[in-house]
C-alpha cells in the first residue's frame, strides 16, 4: 500500500547517496554480488523444486505468525487485546499465507505439464472479456468466505484459450532469470513486502533484495524469520536504511529492476529526481533511472452508493463498512476509500450521512502511529473550514456540498483518517453513470474503487450496472465489499489499471500479488454481500457470512484472524468451527 509523499522517506534518488559512508556502500556491493553470484542457481532450479520451496517458506511464515503480528502491533501501539489487533494477524500472515498456498499449486501445475488455470471457472463479463473465478479456489474456501468471491477481467478481446495458455509467467522459462531486483518496501501493511518479494523471485524470475521501510524496521526478525528458506538460499536479502539507501541501490549497476510501493511523488524521485531538476527531467521526458521500474501506488479511492430504498440496519450496517474503508490500519492504507459519492436526489442520503458519522464515532479509537498523520488530518482540515471532527478530535468527516469546490480532496491522498463525502445528482443509472464518469476523470488514481447496491436496485438496473462497472478505470473494483478484500485474494493482480507511463503513473505500472500468475490482466472484481447473515437471507442473498472480521467495528476480530492464520497454516474441517464461532461473535 502507500506512503505520501509527506511521509515517506525523502531522498531516493542518484544525490542522496553522498550522505552515505564509504563502508557502508561497500557492504550494500557486496550483499548485490552475493545475491547476483546465486542467479544462475535460482534459474536451475526445476518448477517442482520451486513449488517445494514455496511450501518450506509457508511453514516458516507460519512459524513465525505470532512474532509478526507481536512485532506488528508494537510498531503501530496497539494494546495485546484490542480488536484492530485482528488487522495484523489479517493483513500480515494470513495474506501471505494465502498467497503461498496459490503461488505453490500454481507451481505443482506448470510442473506436471498443466496450466495453473486448467481448473478455473471462466466467465463473460462486458465489453468482449472473459472473467476467471480465483475465489473461492475450493470447496473449504467457499464455506469460509461463503457470499463472497473475487474475478480477474482479462482485456477485451482474449479468450479463455489464450490465458490458460499464458498462465504462468517468469515460470514457463525458468532458466530465463533477470537478474537482481530491488523492493523498496512498503510502511504501513506488514504482508506487502513479503508478497511483492514473492512476485519478484516467481512470476519475474529476479533474485529480490528487500530494502525495508524505516517505518517497518521492527519487523525485520520476523520476517527473516518467515522467509527463511529464500535468504539461506541466497535468493534474498534484507537491508535497512533511509532515502540515501534506497536511492544508491535503485541506481546501482548491479541491480537490473526496481519495485515501489509508495505515492507517485515518491515514485517520481526515483525516476525523475528530487526538485526542480526533477520536474525539468519529467518535462523532457528523460529518466534518472536507467532501468525499468514497476510500482504499486495509491490515490483517491471512491465509495460510490447507488441510491435505493434500505432499511434502517442497511444504513447503519453500510455506514460501518464505509468506516472501515477509511479506518482500516488507521486510515494508513493506500486503498483506504476517501471519498463517498452519493446521489443529491436520494431521499436516504442525509439519514446514511447521519449514520457514518455515527459510525466514525462509534469505532474504537486508535493512537495515530503513522509519521506525518495529524499533520495530515490537520491540512485538511485547513482546507475545508467546514470539516467536522470526530472520535475525540482523531477523524475528520468533510461534507462537499454541490456548491463547493471538491477539487482538493479529489485530487490529494490524505493518508490519515479522512472521510469525503460529495454528491452527484441522478438516480437509478443515470445516476450510477455519472458517478463513474466523475470518479474517472476527477479522482487522483486508478488503484481501487468502491459500489455499494442492494439486491433489488442492481436487479432493476439490470445488464447496465455491469456494463458501468465495465465502465470504472480501476485495477480493483469491489462490489458491496472493500477493494481491501481484492488485496487478500491470493489469485487476483493487485495494482492500479493498465496504461500508465512513467510521464503519468496514476497508481503504478504492472501488478504484484496474483498468485496464479495470470498474464497481463486487466483487473480484479470483487463481490460481497449487501447484508451480513441471517439479514442475507431476506435481501435474497443467502450469504452465511456475519460481520465481516476486518470491519472496525468487529469486536471479536483479534481472535477471528489469529484462528484464521491457524487455519491457513493448515486447512482443514476441523479448524474451520473455531473460525466461524469467533467471527459470529462479532
Amino acid at each position: 500500500m502507500t506512503l505520501t509523499s509527506s511521509a515517506a522517506p525523502s531522498a531516493t534518488a542518484r544525490g542522496a547517496d553522498a550522505t552515505l559512508e564509504a563502508a557502508a556502500k561497500k557492504q550494500l556491493d557486496a550483499t548485490i554480488v552475493r545475491l547476483a553470484g546465486n542467479e544462475k542457481s535460482y534459474g536451475a532450479l526445476s518448477v517442482a523444486d520451486r513449488a517445494k520451496l514455496v511450501d518450506r517458506v509457508h511453514a516458516t511464515v507460519a512459524d513465525a505468525a505470532a512474532d509478526w503480528v507481536d512485532a506488528a502491533s508494537r510498531i503501530k501501539r496497539l494494546d495485546a487485546d484490542s480488536p484492530y489487533v485482528g488487522e495484523e494477524w489479517i493483513s500480515g500472515p494470513y495474506a501471505v499465507l494465502a498467497s503461498l498456498a496459490v503461488l505453490s499449486g500454481a507451481l505443482k501445475a506448470i510442473s506436471a505439464g498443466a496450466s495453473p488455470l486448467a481448473h478455473s471457472k471462466f466467465g463473460h463479463a462486458p465489453g468482449n472479456r472473459v472473467s476467471i473465478t480465483v475465489l473461492p479456489g475450493s470447496v473449504k474456501e467457499s464455506i469460509l468466505f461463503n457470499g463472497f468471491r473475487s474475478e480477474v477481467w482479462m482485456p477485451p478481446g482474449v479468450s479463455a484459450e489464450t490465458a490458460r495458455a499464458k498462465a504462468g509467467l517468469g515460470e514457463l522459462t525458468p532458466t530465463k532469470t533477470d537478474g537482481v531486483g530491488l523492493v523498496l518496501g512498503a510502511g504501513n501493511i506488514t504482508s506487502i513486502p513479503p508478497l511483492d518479494v514473492l512476485y519478484e523471485l516467481f512470476a519475474n524470475n529476479r533474485i529480490s533484495l528487500l530494502k525495508l521501510n524505516p517505518v517497518l524496521a521492527d519487523m525485520e526478525p520476523a520476517y527473516r524469520a518467515a522467509l527463511a528458506p529464500l535468504i539461506e538460499a541466497g535468493y534474498l536479502e534484507i537491508v535497512q536504511g533511509g532515502g540515501e539507501v534506497g536511492s544508491y541501490l535503485a541506481h546501482h549497476p548491479g541491480i537490473s529492476h526496481v519495485h515501489i510501493t509508495g505515492s507517485s511523488a515518491t515514485h517520481d524521485v526515483v525516476v525523475w529526481g528530487p526538485g526542480q531538476a526533477g520536474r525539468d527531467r519529467k518535462k523532457a521526458g528523460t529518466p534518472l533511472l536507467a532501468k525499468p521500474i514497476t510500482s504499486e501506488l495509491g490515490g483517491v479511492s471512491p465509495i460510490i452508493i447507488v441510491p435505493g430504498k434500505w432499511s434502517k440496519a442497511d444504513l447503519t450496517f453500510q455506514a460501518e463498512h464505509v468506516a472501515t474503508q477509511r479506518l482500516h490500519n488507521g486510515g494508513y492504507n493506500c486503498i483506504a476509500g476517501q471519498i463517498v459519492v452519493l446521489s443529491s436526489d436520494w431521499d436516504q442520503k442525509d439519514a446514511f450521512v447521519a449514520e457514518i458519522r455515527a459510525a466514525l464515532d462509534r469505532a474504537p479509537v486508535r493512537e495515530p502511529w503513522y509519521p506525518g498523520s495529524d499533520d495530515r488530518v490537520n491540512a485538511a482540515a485547513k482546507a475545508h473550514p467546514s470539516a467536522k471532527r470526530h472520535a475525540s478530535d482523531t477523524r475528520l468527516l468533510v461534507e462537499i456540498s454541490a456548491e463547493d469546490d471538491a477539487s482538493t480532496i479529489q485530487n490529494t491522498e490524505y493518508f490519515s483518517p479522512v472521510l469525503g463525502v460529495v454528491e452527484v445528482a441522478g438516480t437509478g443509472i443515470e445516476f450510477f453513470a455519472k458517478a463513474v464518469e466523475t470518479v474517472n476523470a476527477d479522482f487522483l488514481g486508478t488503484l481501487g474503487a468502491n459500489v455499494l447496491i442492494d439486491p433489488a436496485t442492481r436487479k432493476k438496473l439490470g445488464a447496465a450496472f455491469m456494463d458501468q462497472i465495465a465502465n470504472l478505470r480501476y485495477g480493483t473494483v469491489a462490489i458491496n465489499t472493500w477493494t481491501g478484500f481484492g488485496y487478500l485474494t491470493a489469485g487476483a493482480p493487485w495494482g492500479g489499471y493498465p496504461g500508465a507511463t512513467l510521464t503519468d503513473v496514476q497508481s503504478g505500472i504492472g501488478v504484484v500479488h496474483n498468485a496464479l500468475l495470470i498474464d497481463s490482466p486487466e483487473r480484479a472484481v470483487a463481490y460481497g454481500p449487501f447484508r451480513p447473515f441471517p439479514r442475507s437471507f431476506g435481501g435474497g442473498e443467502a450469504a452465511l457470512f456475519p460481520k465481516p472480521p476486518w470491519f472496525v467495528t468487529a469486536r471479536s476480530a483479534r481472535t477471528t484472524g489469529k484462528r484464521l492464520v491457524n487455519y491457513a497454516k493448515k486447512p482443514s474441517w476441523l479448524r474451520m468451527p473455531a473460525v466461524f464461532g469467533s467471527a459470529f461473535r462479532a
